[in-house]
């Protein structure tokens, strides 16, 4: 076997792949999408090349996985076999505190948590066993974005439902994100110069996707997203938070169980509020040019950010930093700006030009001299956090 570790992460219609070696040097990643359907395409970047892959039909998650890793053998990247495969899988439930080597007990256990995650978990499992069917005798690694959480007080993850939900169903707030949180951990520790068991920072990742978590001496202690990652901060198409009373009010208007959850999961977010799009790119073009809902979906998404901040800081003793990260989070100076506008009362400010840097010319650092904490824009890499654990668990 060669010392290269794969990462894999299976989405409904899309795969995605990085390679890595030993050193965590990233030599490839590649991209497949519209799985499932004649459209279905793919490409795959490496040594600052990109290159247009064919997926043959049925154009399925087998077809992809089977055209990217033919493209990265046609590049000489992957000779023989990978040293390791860590697979991204969303949901582990309480029975997983770390990566694991996926056995079949560990098969079923991701497929006991598929109720919590119906659209994430099954797919995770499609990528697993087409991954190890390509490669029978390579260890392959479970890495959950729900472990990091399960270090979360009783207090912070129940629900104030009654216990037998929890007890019976599983009925908690689990958390995502969590291999981009832990990132976040160990590289604002590095960054400030402090042991990880003593670095407490708000991690606010910010992407299609959003969460925050406030992680107090190396630990995930609380974070916005809940049972599923529809709860939480406003996102591009998710809603966040609402009053649970919404759900009654709109079946009262007719709309179907099937119905109300798309609405919340895709039709809404930064989507539905401008009406437009859930590109922050996009909208803060339109929002220049005078488009109010959009400048009003970017104003509800900072004011929410903000506001959660507050909420994590009663879980922290110290605040070291407040991180932003994510697609969002480390390329928007406006949402960081409007952001941390409404946290005048904790002290926190922006020097506006390291802010438009994005932090690159001061090390990461985007705060004042005069803000009582600092702020940091760090770039999230996931997939390398599973290349290590893939390597770790082999």
């Amino acid at each position: 076997m060669e010392d290269t570790l794969l990462v894999v992460n299976c989405g409904s219609s899309s795969l995605k792949l990085a390679l890595y070696d030993r050193q965590m040097h990233c030599l490839a990643s590649a991209l497949a999408e519209r799985l499932g359907s004649s459209d279905a395409f793919g490409r795959l970047d490496a040594n600052d090349q990109r290159h247009q892959i064919e997926i043959p039909a049925p154009g399925d998650h087998d077809a992809a996985l089977a055209a990217l890793i033919q493209q990265l053998r046609t590049l000489q990247l992957l000779q023989g076999q990978p040293r390791a495969v860590g697979h991204r899988v969303v949901h582990g439930g309480e029975s997983f505190t770390d990566a694991a080597r996926i056995t079949p007990e560990v098969v079923d256990a991701i497929e006991r948590c598929a109720a919590l995650a119906p659209l994430h978990n099954p797919v995770n499992l499609v990528g697993i066993r087409a991954t190890q069917a390509l490669f029978p005798e390579v260890p392959q690694v479970a890495v959950f974005d729900t472990a990091y959480h399960q270090s979360l007080p009783e207090h912070a993850y129940l629900y104030a439902l009654p216990q037998r939900f929890y007890q019976e169903w599983g009925v908690r707030r689990y958390g995502f994100h969590g291999t981009s949180h832990q990132f976040m951990a160990g590289e604002a520790a590095r960054i400030l110069d402090k042991p990880l068991s003593e670095t407490s920072i708000i991690s606010a990742h910010l992407g299609n996707g959003c969460s925050i978590t406030a992680i107090r001496d190396g630990q995930s202690v609380d974070t916005s997203m809940g049972l599923t990652p529809l709860e939480g901060l406003v996102m591009g198409t998710r809603s966040g938070d609402l009053d649970p009373g919404l759900f009654e009010f709109l079946g009262g208007k007719g709309l179907s169980p099937a119905e109300i959850n798309r609405l919340l999961n895709q039709d809404s977010g930064l989507l539905g509020l401008s009406g437009e799009t859930n590109d922050m790119r996009t909208l803060t073009e339109l929002a220049a040019n005078g488009h109010r809902q959009a400048d009003l979906a970017i104003e509800v998404f900072c004011f929410r950010l903000a506001r959660y901040v507050g909420a994590m800081t009663a879980s922290l003793t110290q605040l070291d930093a407040l991180v932003f990260t994510g697609g969002i989070g480390e390329n928007s100076a406006l949402v960081r700006t409007r952001t941390v506008a409404h946290l005048q009362l904790l002290g926190l400010s922006l020097d506006n030009n390291h802010n438009d840097r994005h932090g690159r010319d001061n090390q990461h650092h985007i705060e004042h001299a005069d803000s009582r904490f600092p702020i940091l824009v760090i770039p999230t890499n996931e997939e390398r956090v599973i290349a290590q654990s893939a390597l770790n668990h082999s």
